[in-house]
């Protein structure tokens, strides 16, 4: 397996980074399922949040995900 660079990546505002999760190659039938039938992931792991949205009033709303949550 290859080492992955470490880059910190911090998004801005309300922004959140997300890794896709690779779906199972293998319906619960046991069928295999080729790659150019597949669909895009839809889950995937939140890699890095930004701080929250910035209020009207100059204070800061916390996301409601953290690092590590895993995400629709």
């Amino acid at each position: 397996m290859k080492a992955r660079n470490a880059i910190k990546i911090r998004p801005l505002g309300n922004r959140v980074l997300v890794r896709r999760k690779d779906e199972s190659k293998m319906s619960a039938g046991g069928i295999v399922i080729p790659d150019t039938a597949k669909e895009k992931p839809m889950r995937g792991e939140v890699l890095a949040t930004g701080s929250g949205k910035v209020l009207t009033d100059g204070g800061i709303r916390a996301m409601d995900v953290n690092v590590g949550d895993e995400v629709l």
